[in-house]
């Protein structure tokens, strides 16, 4: 075992490990893999940073973010630590360099998307590559018990396996037990390779602060006045509510700023650094915003809307305080937006002919045990939201009746840099015979060659992965310039004799049962802001945290104040309105809608096919969204059935 305290301080400049991170190092080193459970700020990403350099081979790191990744890459850059990414904003001659670079052993650690194991060229790739191992960052993700799963990232432990990576390493600051052992289970880690540090962070003082809608920008005015010149975030649910509070509190006179997913990708860049480096001290951000944001010193959190679940508070009020000063953490709290935090849930929840039409595709689309889908496609056609489609795919995975084969891009385009004459004269006999194929069979328009692999593959047979492999080696020499897109995916069909309404019966079921966990997450976030016992201490608990203090003696129930959230404000009964009239539109472009597919229009929820007949667009689109997506059902299945 290396003398990880003298490398600790020869690479990072630190004295001492933080609590947990030596037993995480150590079991990597030792060669096994873990799991490390840090509260968000305290140092997970040492914990791979470190192991690197004592393995012999590259690491690969599987990060959610963009933004997580550069702010990573500039702290190892500093340390002189060889480390890159690839990622979608470089280009061609960028990403050659960090794979080239890869394949020579200059890097230590590598960071990707998930995404981009679906990448046939990257495949192909990483598959040359000794890998030593894989870390998987905001781990959660993996289970469908967590609170932000993402099918994607269900198949990592099947990619470990086929790139013959021998260990792996799972980050997360929020997991509860249940998903815990989700993650050890999916790639075999022992429990004695588990590290939990605990929830607790004794310098955040958490206060749930009940308030009416009408008084939130009071409240918000007053407690931003408690830290008139340092950083904070002010958390909201809708796009459209950061930019409301941000215009309010800069009429105020505050320097504060709109962050969301709305806003376009370098426009966003810039409002991030300019908080990051000072120039901007107030934040009003959807979800969009945090996620590798490594600020030491905010000193407030302050949610104005509910967050999406106990995990998301947990994930979000940990920003705060990372040097470990005092810092508030508020929620300015009622039940006003809970019925959008449902409708989120709702929209998720495929119809059960929806399922069922999936199901025939299969049956009806598979060739030779496979099937060629690409999920835009399917989503359309189904209308089956694609989150949601790829959970259903991976259900369907875990019946053993699909597997994936492998992923390719189905649109190959490319244009000639140089003659094309001169092009084929780097090539001698069969190979060239074999590019004058690839031209052959190619369609080109004023400039650019579309690639036809229909009329390619009945001319060469089981030659498509060669043709591809041509065409990215004369992207990489520069005679070509080749562009690829829509992502088609290909599984094997091991059964096709299933009964397609049965088993679409089980599947809704299985949604059904996903729908109903997520609303009793709701519900566990509003007993959570409305305990009569130390916050601090239930906060901890949900994480299976027994060692944090039964009382921290600063979070307002602890000083006597628990909170009663107030109701939301009283609607106009629903039935004040009349289906047909706000339905009449719609129904005019989408005739066949269903009773779900309309309640999700009037409550402001996209689906595929009201992304088709721009319903946003439509006045009527989430006019009901305030209310409850059960009663708004219930309602317009019964005025539908009466006609």
């Amino acid at each position: 075992m290396p003398n990880l305290n003298a490398q600790l301080q020869q690479y990072f400049g630190f004295n001492e490990f933080r609590g947990g991170q030596r037993e995480v190092v150590e079991a990597l080193v030792g060669g096994h893999s873990a799991m490390a459970i840090f509260p968000t700020g305290s140092g997970k990403s040492l914990c791979y940073q470190l192991a690197a350099l004592q393995l012999p081979h590259l690491t690969l790191v599987i990060s959610p973010l963009l933004a997580l990744m550069r702010d990573q890459l500039d702290f190892l850059a500093k340390k002189g630590i060889a480390a890159a990414a690839i990622d979608s904003s470089q280009s061609r001659d960028e990403a050659q360099d960090v794979m080239a670079r890869a394949k020579n052993g200059e890097l230590k650690i590598l960071m990707i998307s998930v995404e981009r194991l679906k990448n046939e060229r990257f495949r192909r790739f990483i598959a040359q590559v000794p890998v030593s191992l894989l870390v998987v960052d905001e781990a959660h993700c993996i289970s469908e018990w967590g609170h932000n799963f993402r099918p994607d990232y269900l198949k990592l432990p099947q990619a470990k396996a086929q790139l013959n990576i021998p260990q792996a390493l799972l980050l997360t600051a929020t997991a509860t037990p249940t998903v815990v052992a989700d993650m050890a289970a999916k790639f075999a880690i022992a429990p004695e390779h588990i590290t939990v540090t605990g929830f607790y962070r004794s310098n955040l003082h958490l206060h749930i602060r009940p308030v009416a809608t009408q008084d939130k920008h009071a409240a918000l005015l007053k407690l931003l006045q408690r830290t008139p010149d340092a950083p904070c975030v002010v958390y909201v649910t809708q796009q459209d509510t950061a930019e409301r509070v941000a215009n309010a509190l800069q009429a105020a006179g505050l320097n504060a700023t709109a962050y969301h997913a709305g806003i376009e990708n370098e426009r966003r860049q810039q409002i991030q650094d300019d908080f990051m480096h000072g120039r901007s001290l107030i934040i009003v951000a959807t979800i969009a915003f945090g996620m590798g944001i490594d600020k030491s010193n905010i000193r407030q959190v302050i949610h104005y809307d509910l967050p999406k679940s106990i995990e998301n508070y947990s994930q979000e009020i940990g920003r705060a305080g990372r040097d470990g000063e005092q810092s508030l953490c508020t929620l300015l709290g009622n039940r006003e937006g809970l019925a959008v935090l449902e409708n989120f849930v709702y929209g998720d929840t495929p119809e059960l002919a929806a399922i069922a039409q999936v199901l025939t595709r299969i049956q009806s689309e598979t060739q030779n045990s496979e099937w060629e889908m690409t999920i835009y496609d399917v989503s359309a056609q189904s209308n089956i939201r694609q989150l949601p489609l790829k959970t259903l795919l991976v259900y369907l995975e875990i019946q053993g009746l699909i597997e994936p084969l492998y992923s390719y891009y189905s649109d190959y385009r490319f244009a000639l840099n140089i003659e094309l004459d001169e092009l084929l004269g780097h090539f001698k006999d069969e190979r060239q015979d074999f590019v004058r194929g690839i031209f052959r069979n190619a369609k080109f328009g004023r400039s650019w060659y579309q690639f036809d692999f229909a009329s390619f593959q009945h001319e060469f047979p089981e030659q498509r992965a060669r043709a591809v492999t041509a065409l990215e080696y004369m992207d990489e020499k520069g005679w070509l310039r080749l562009e690829v897109k829509q992502m088609t995916e290909v599984y094997r069909v091991l059964n096709t004799q299933f009964d397609s309404a049965t088993l679409a019966a089980q599947l809704h079921a299985q949604f059904a049962q996903k729908e109903h966990s997520e609303l009793q997450r709701l519900n566990q976030m509003l007993a959570l802001f409305e305990t009569t016992t130390c916050l601090s201490h239930t906060l901890a608990a949900h994480f299976g945290d027994t060692q944090a203090p039964t009382q921290c003696g600063h979070c307002l129930v602890c000083r006597g104040k628990p909170a009663q959230l107030p109701a939301a404000d009283s609607l106009a009964p629903i039935s004040n309105y009349s289906a047909f009239e706000l339905t009449a539109e719609l129904r005019g472009k989408a005739p066949n809608a269903s009773v779900h597919v309309l309640s999700c229009f009037l409550c402001g929820i996209t689906l595929p096919v009201l992304s088709r007949v721009k319903a946003s667009k439509m006045p009527q689109f989430g006019q009901l969204s305030a209310h409850p997506f059960a009663e708004v059902r219930a309602w317009l299945s019964e005025a539908f059935a009466v006609q």
